[in-house]
């Protein structure tokens, strides 16, 4: 079999280093992976009476990552290759009664990497790539005859996703994410009735980066991240006979950073691009209820970017092209108190901030370009009697927020 030759992506860290470059006593880490098969997970529970609770792990990970430092200075370069599709499924089918808590959590990922340092100075650059094969995680409950207490049921499916971590000290590292595969997370479920509260949740993320730095840290974050998958999709689907309170909730995105730091100066440069079409789709049902919930969410590229006690420096790109953005949520109920459907989708987000109080400051430069159809549909039907009935639509094509602002509880 023909092997697929790794890239080393060197990258220049010059000039994005907090603290100058790295010393004679930095430890190195070198981490090539290829996954070419596919990897699957599956999982299926039979119960008829269970007093206390229900549970099922599922998932399912082509590369896995993860370094560390206390102490000492590391240098890392990580390049992941998922060339195999990933699947993770979860069936629970319930006789009688699931228990008094019921969780299930299913997750299917391409590739996953974690680096984190302790009162030092980490370097890397982390390259993350996946092929045109799907990964999928599949979650659902089969119980219409059947009763529960309370009800949690997950289902995550994620392309790419690098997490980093500074606690005392410093970083300057370069992620670079590319996604061709169908990523999809979907779940639902029949029951006849849930006594307390029932959740359930899809999420989806073509690319995800996320940092988060503690008190007295600082970081030059460099990101590029390319999602040209042909659908990325969430979806959700619930009926209930009764229930309490029902939550049911579909969220995509086809990029995602996330950095968050506590100390003295996050600089973060963003570069993001998504043609997939990314699609959120929630629908629940109920005949009795006390309330009940559809939401779904839809965003092309997302960006969260925030430093509390320091500066912050961000230069962002977010361009969302050719698939489009679907938010699509339905409510159904006949007699209870409070129904709503929440639909939201967006082309572009970025949202920066600093706080006011420790004498932080903010200095951003972004450009947003959308070019596709960007649309959000909620329904919201009540056919019996009921305290309230709640709609939300909101499609927006770019977004941007700035503040500065003092710490919560201030």
């Amino acid at each position: 079999m023909a092997k697929r030759g790794l890239i080393l992506l060197a990258g220049t860290l010059a000039g994005i280093l907090p603290c100058g470059t790295a010393t004679s006593q930095t430890s190195t880490v070198l981490n090539n992976q290829v996954q070419l098969g596919d990897v699957f997970a599956d999982q299926t529970l039979n119960v008829v009476t269970v007093d206390q609770q229900t549970s099922a792990t599922t998932g399912a990970t082509a590369n896995s990552f993860e370094a560390a430092s206390n102490g000492s200075n590391v240098d890392m370069r990580s390049n992941q290759y998922a060339n195999g599709g990933v699947a993770s499924n979860t069936l629970l089918n319930v006789g009688a009664y699931s228990g008094a808590a019921t969780n299930l959590s299913t997750g299917s990922t391409g590739n996953s990497g974690h680096a984190e340092v302790t009162g030092a100075t980490l370097t890397g650059v982390y390259s993350q790539f996946t092929s045109a094969q799907p990964i999928s995680s599949v979650s659902h409950i089969e119980a219409p005859d059947a009763e529960g207490g309370d009800v949690t049921a997950s289902s995550q499916a994620q392309g790419n996703t690098q997490s980093l971590a500074v606690n005392y000290g410093t970083a300057g590292v370069r992620v670079n994410q590319s996604n061709e595969a169908q990523v999809t997370s979907d779940g639902g479920g029949v029951y006849g009735v849930v006594w307390g509260t029932a959740k359930y949740d899809a999420a989806t993320v073509g690319n995800n980066v996320s940092y988060a730095g503690a008190s007295g840290s600082g970081a030059a974050i460099a990101t590029s991240q390319n999602n040209t998958a042909v659908l990325g999709q969430a979806t959700q689907f619930t009926a209930f006979g009764q229930v309490q309170d029902g939550q049911t909730t579909a969220t995509i995105a086809g990029n995602n950073v996330s950095a968050v730091n506590n100390g003295f100066v996050l600089n973060a440069n963003v570069q993001q691009y998504n043609s997939a079409y990314q699609r959120a789709q929630a629908e629940t049902s109920a005949y009795n209820f006390g309330a009940v919930a559809a939401t779904a969410s839809g965003v092309g590229n997302t960006a969260l970017l925030g430093d509390i006690g320091g500066e912050i420096i961000i230069d962002a790109s977010q361009i969302n092209d050719v698939g489009g953005i679907d938010a699509v949520a339905s409510t159904t109920g006949q007699d209870g108190y409070d129904g709503q459907a929440t639909a939201v989708a967006t082309g572009n987000a970025i949202t920066g901030y600093a706080c006011a109080d420790c004498n932080g400051r903010l200095t951003a430069n972004s450009s947003q370009v959308n070019g596709a159809d960007v649309g959000a549909t909620a329904t919201t039907t009540m056919n019996g009697s009921v305290r309230s009935a709640t709609g939300i639509a909101t499609a927006v094509g770019n977004t941007a927020t700035y503040y500065l602002s003092k710490p919560s509880g201030q």
